[in-house]
């Protein structure tokens, strides 16, 4: 369902991708751990079709970015989720919906909110009173109701409390078996571990290391990220 080829990405003449390649399938999780500037974010924007790439491909399904329109398979859940503070989760929900072409009733749109486990109490409430988890929830119900196939997020674990992580973590997992795809760039090593089906460390733009999560435990993957960065 995703799927990098080769990718390559420079800027002002340095290198920040160089022959990236890695695929991820339905339901799987992708974690990309590295160090600020090792092309974690750019490979999540090459996608997006923020930035283009200089070489290689970037797939998402059968399209392919910077050819064809992506934008009704994917979603994006930055490390700060940007939302309308004045507005309600249910309001900023309906507003982002009808912005992608789809128009929920109401009890449409809070199931959306409760399949991320954001509190009943709190659907109405402005969003100037969540948390960075209960914002976070929010855009996951938002990549939800845009019926995205592949979901982007960027440091989604960062500032957030155990339990947060926690929650955060179940509910990715729910995503995965709905066949949702999640590629997540995060400096979580435990997390990663936790919630990823696929880790890769990349350094200086390399792609170095690709592993199965359920063939490495916190520890280790901690000792291999240390020895390759």
């Amino acid at each position: 369902m995703l799927e990098a080829i080769n990718l390559m990405k420079s800027f002002n003449g340095k290198m920040a991708l160089k022959d990236v390649s890695f695929k991820v399938s339905k339901g799987e999780i992708f974690c990309l751990l590295g160090q600020n500037g090792a092309g974690k974010t750019t490979t999540i924007n090459i996608f997006l079709g923020f930035i283009n790439k200089d070489g290689g491909q970037a797939l998402v399904g059968d399209k392919e970015v910077g050819k064809d329109n992506v934008n009704n398979l994917t979603a994006y859940i930055p490390e700060t989720v940007q939302l309308y503070s004045n507005l309600s989760g249910v309001e900023n929900l309906n507003f982002f919906s009808r912005l992608a072409g789809f128009n929920y009733s109401t009890s449409e749109l809070e199931a959306f909110l409760s399949k991320t486990e954001l509190q009943e109490e709190a659907h109405y409430n402005r969003l100037s009173s969540y948390s960075k988890g209960m914002r976070q929830k929010v855009g996951i119900a938002i990549a939800l109701a845009k019926n995205a196939e592949v979901i982007f997020m960027d440091e989604p674990t960062s500032g957030l409390d155990p339990k947060a992580t926690a929650e955060f973590t179940k509910t990715c997992k729910e995503l995965a078996k709905m066949g949702k795809v999640i590629f997540m760039a995060t400096h979580d090593i435990f997390n990663a571990v936790e919630v990823g089906t696929t880790i890769g460390i990349i350094k200086e733009g390399v792609l170095a290391q690709q592993l199965k999560a359920k063939e490495i435990n916190a520890n280790k993957l901690n000792q291999l990220y240390l020895e390759t960065i």
